[in-house]
């Protein structure tokens, strides 16, 4: 197995432009919606990023000022522009952007880490091109983690004693490019009394479970993020499971979108469990039935 050898997936980006008119994206698959600007019930005691609260169909919605979140200049016209209602960690919330471009499809090998030094960087996963321009895409999950970060749930001391044994058998890599989420699972680890090792794409985890293969600390659990630049956590998956040394290892995928949307085509890949980002109880319960898997407990 190579690290460079990337299984390419499709990938949809819808494309949006601040008041710079530089171009960022989404994954579409995170985009619920795109409505006109609505009018804004404000809320005193709320983030200074929020920009106030809009009701859709019934429901309140909190509109991101993203201009402001990730450090841009202003739009010039604050009441205009446009939402990009997003669906994601479980979570409907408003964008308001300058304007909405247009649909691009790509594969996820266009899609390259960000370079250092680059404008926007704590906030954007990678760049691409389209018509021989540059693309930001951006970091939606640390963008919402700013303003509303996902709790962490500290692990009860009653833990079973069992599940305790049999999670201290787990040798667990998590792999995803937003820092923020990385930083999530990391933490719900550590409250699990877990050490694990962490990487920020699909070749960087590749290499490493090539590194650890044959020592004591052979990663038996890989926690992998599915939208991901270069390589996909689909991708991933289903390299690991061309490989005889990794066919049969625990693979749990980790995505900011609808687990059941995405369950069928996890499957597909050779993952054993796919789970919707951030809640730290469903993590735990998803570590300790790979760690029965891993020691032959269940199948």
């Amino acid at each position: 197995m190579s690290s460079k050898n990337a299984r390419a997936d499709s990938l949809s980006l819808l494309l949006f432009t601040l008041r710079s008119g530089k171009l960022m994206a989404i994954n579409l698959l995170k985009v619920s919606e795109i409505i006109p600007m609505p009018s804004l019930t404000r809320l005193p005691e709320s983030h200074p990023h929020v920009k106030g609260v809009a009701t859709l169909r019934g429901n309140s919605l909190s509109v991101i000022d993203l201009s402001r979140a990730i450090g841009e200049q202003p739009l010039l016209d604050p009441n205009g522009g446009c939402l990009i209602v997003t669906d994601i960690s479980r979570s409907k919330q408003g964008l308001h952007v300058q304007a909405v471009s247009k649909i691009v499809h790509c594969l996820t090998t266009d899609i390259r880490p960000p370079p250092y030094g680059a404008g926007l960087k704590s906030f954007i996963t990678g760049v691409t091109r389209v018509d021989d321009k540059l693309v930001q895409v951006l970091d939606i999950e640390k963008v919402i983690h700013g303003i509303t970060p996902a709790p962490i749930v500290a692990v009860p001391e009653q833990l079973d004693e069992n599940d305790a044994q049999l999670l201290a058998t787990a040798k667990i890599l998590v792999v995803d490019d937003s820092q923020v989420a990385l930083q999530q699972s990391v933490l719900t680890l550590r409250n699990l009394g877990l050490h694990c090792h962490t990487a920020r794409s699909a070749r960087e985890a590749i290499d490493l479970l090539l590194e650890l293969q044959g020592t004591p600390e052979q990663i038996n659990v890989l926690v992998s993020d599915i939208e991901m630049s270069e390589m996909d956590g689909y991708a991933l998956t289903r390299t690991l499971r061309e490989t005889p040394d990794y066919h049969d290892l625990y693979v749990l995928l980790h995505t900011s979108l609808d687990s059941k949307m995405n369950s069928e085509k996890a499957r597909a890949a050779g993952a054993n469990a796919v789970l919707t980002k951030f809640s730290s109880p469903e993590l735990t319960q998803c570590l300790i039935r790979a760690a029965r898997v891993v020691n032959g407990l269940d199948d």
